[in-house]
């Protein structure tokens, strides 16, 4: 075997041949480094001195269906230099990796095509170190997306495993690109991301969240100039829930007879009216004919709804005020908890109907990134899964050698791991 074969098959260039041993069915180069190529790892001097070596041994390209090894006696030198005592560098593996990077590369190929335990059992290697590999690929290439150019972001977090574990996305409502992702909720699952978007430069001009103390109290330290908006779907969301408490307190104060009418009412009450059949406008009317608080939860309800469609945000404050007034005078509790909570978030609320921002898109992508676990089995670490999660939903450019290929075909086949008590 010549040393210009280990440079064209295996990419190895600086060592010379040695020997070609077989052993149990393994194919095994010996090679040496001469002395002249070797350099101190700290300060990359030739003025060194020979400490003895250290033997390691580095799994390397298949031949046919022989597992390939390389094994080279590493030297340990003494720098003159700098004075310090260290292993010389090796050119073709990674530092701490027990594989070449012609290997790690094939190992890459494969998994685009095959699922980890596929690959693991046709190389003959164990699945851990295939997910090593792909896990240090797609944080090396997708973990770090760009945020100069983001000017309105949504902030939501996502329920990715049982016993309450989540993640926290933000997403640039622009590209609609994800753009962080953080392990956990609230501010602390934030910090990262502002420290990466202090340097950025990034102008950020507003802010579409939930109504979540946390995350408004994040933004407003570290975002000032921002407009924060809440998502007008976690407003109505919050209004249906009051209207469904006093539908359930009536219920239970109800006469016999009157419990059949209000019993299954609850979409019927929040539903709109351009989306009731025949039948359904006729039991409504029947539930509201005979039950005043209900007659008045309904109209507040559609009146509520209102606010929405105002173009002038002028037009639109004036008209939520008088609401909340009429609200107040309601008599129904729920209500009136609603107007209190709408009052401590008003400028939030309002923000809307100048930004028109919504955190849907957001909503979306959750659903998208639970469908990357599912088709993945599970992810074992919450770092694999962030690294995942940017892969397919960060938008970024592919490099070269991947753009002829799927975007996501690493992730939708390539982790068969089971989930365990700890997977994300």
């Amino acid at each position: 075997m010549s040393t210009s074969l280990l440079y064209h098959a295996f990419g190895i260039q600086g060592y010379r041949y040695v020997r070609t041993t077989y052993v149990a069915g393994q194919t095994i180069f010996t090679l040496g480094q001469g002395r002249d190529t070797c350099r101190c790892s700290a300060c990359e001097s030739a003025d060194v001195v020979s400490r003895g070596h250290v033997e390691r041994r580095f799994r390397t390209l298949p031949i046919g269906p022989r597992p390939t090894f390389l094994v080279l006696p590493i030297p340990r030198v003494e720098c003159r230099a700098c004075g310090v005592v260290r292993q010389v560098d090796v050119t073709f593996a990674d530092p701490r990796r027990s594989y070449t990077k012609r290997f790690e590369r094939y190992v890459r190929e494969l998994s685009r095509r095959m699922t980890i335990r596929d690959v693991a059992a046709h190389l003959g290697v164990g699945w851990d170190l295939v997910k090593d590999i792909q896990k240090r690929d797609l944080s090396r290439r997708f973990a770090r997306p760009k945020l100069k150019h983001l000017r309105r972001i949504a902030i939501d977090e996502i329920a990715v495993a049982k016993g309450h574990r989540y993640m926290t996305l933000v997403m640039d409502l622009d590209s609609g690109a994800v753009v962080f992702v953080g392990d956990g909720k609230g501010a602390d699952a934030l910090k990262p991301f502002w420290k990466r978007l202090r340097p950025s430069g990034a102008r950020i001009e507003a802010v579409a969240m939930d109504m979540s103390a946390a995350y408004r109290g994040a933004v407003s330290a570290h975002l000032k100039e921002a407009v924060i908006v809440f998502d007008h779907f976690h407003v109505i969301k919050l209004f249906n829930d009051k209207l469904s408490d006093l539908r359930r307190s009536l219920y239970h104060r109800a006469e016999a007879d009157q419990k059949k009418v209000l019993k299954g009412a609850r979409w019927l009450l929040l539903k709109n009216p351009w989306n009731l059949n025949g039948g359904q406008k006729e039991r409504l009317s029947t539930l509201v004919r005979w039950n005043s608080p209900l007659v008045r939860a309904w109209y507040l309800k559609e009146s509520f709804q209102l606010f929405w469609t105002y173009k002038q945000p002028w037009r639109a404050r004036q008209h939520l005020l008088k609401w909340m007034s009429s609200a107040m005078r309601s008599r129904l509790e729920p209500f009136k908890k609603f107007v209190r909570m709408l009052r401590s978030h008003l400028d939030g609320v309002l923000a809307w109907t100048k930004t028109r921002l919504s955190n849907g898109a957001v909503e979306g992508m959750n659903n998208k990134i639970k469908s990357i676990s599912h088709r993945s089995f599970g992810f074992r670490t919450a770092e694999y899964f962030i690294a995942a999660i940017y892969h397919c939903c960060a938008r970024l450019p592919l490099p070269i050698e991947m753009r002829s290929t799927d975007r996501i075909g690493v992730i939708s086949t390539a982790v068969p791991e089971k989930k365990s008590s700890s997977a994300m």
